[in-house]
């Protein structure tokens, strides 16, 4: 399944901005058949609009029906990639409400797993399934003791579902701080302050972007020897 993605079938969970959206872009320019799935109706009709060529379908991750009926309608494909996050489950754990947390669970993990799932019995064996988590799982910087909770748990398991689905391969990456609407919960001036605070504290000086961590997306959906890893596309942040 390594080298070209002419013709191929990937579905993209969680495709309809930022990294989801640029690994769908980048696939599309490779002239691979690419669906995205979202809950909103109206960011997917506005990724189609800026990327023709991609299918949208919405749907809700978190309804294990309406995922079920989603891959059964699909049928057999060949790679899926599973951007599906939420943006809650941040801040000192003293003060972290735990009714958060378990929101951050219900946003990012049991989606993930849901999707994962319900996808199995359509994976091309020789195709290959790539997690998003986050730098959070490793980093051990102050704050997110949550988010470390919900990826850590998401690479933790990677492992081992590698070897009960072998040949089927699969993997995630890790990035860092990205310039995706994932932080538009803070205004935009507090953003571009919070990113250029992580810039002057990472080694390659600046914050990612969308297409680095969708680069390092293809580079395992490309490549058949790999299996079981995450790779951090973070910046350096994690060191």
């Amino acid at each position: 399944m390594s080298g070209t993605f002419e013709s191929k079938k990937v579905i993209i969970a969680g495709g309809s901005s930022g990294i989801g959206l640029a690994t769908a872009a980048m696939l599309v320019k490779e002239k691979a058949n690419v669906t995205v799935t979202g809950r909103s109706a109206a960011k997917l009709a506005a990724a189609a609009e800026e990327n023709p060529g991609i299918q949208t379908v919405a749907l809700d991750s978190n309804n294990r029906d309406e995922l079920d009926e989603f891959f059964r309608t699909q049928g057999n494909f060949d790679h899926l990639v599973i951007a599906l996050s939420g943006a809650k489950g941040a801040g000192a754990f003293a003060e972290l409400l735990l009714q958060d947390l378990r929101d951050g669970f219900e946003g990012k993990f049991w989606p993930q797993l849901n999707t994962l799932q319900a996808a199995l019995p359509y994976v091309n064996k020789g195709g290959s399934i790539t997690l998003i988590t986050a730098i959070s799982a490793v980093s051990k910087a102050p704050g997110v003791s949550g988010l470390a909770a919900i990826n850590g748990a998401l690479e933790l398991m990677i492992p081992s579902i590698a070897k009960e689905i072998q040949p089927l391969r699969i993997n995630a990456v890790s990035p860092g701080v990205v310039n995706t609407a994932w932080w538009d919960f803070l205004p935009a001036d507090t953003k571009a302050d919070t990113f250029q605070q992580y810039a002057s504290q990472l080694p390659v000086g600046r914050v990612g972007e969308p297409g680095e961590v969708a680069d390092t997306i293809l580079f395992l959906m490309r490549n058949g020897n790999i299996t079981g890893t995450v790779i951090r596309c973070d910046g350096g942040l994690s060191l």
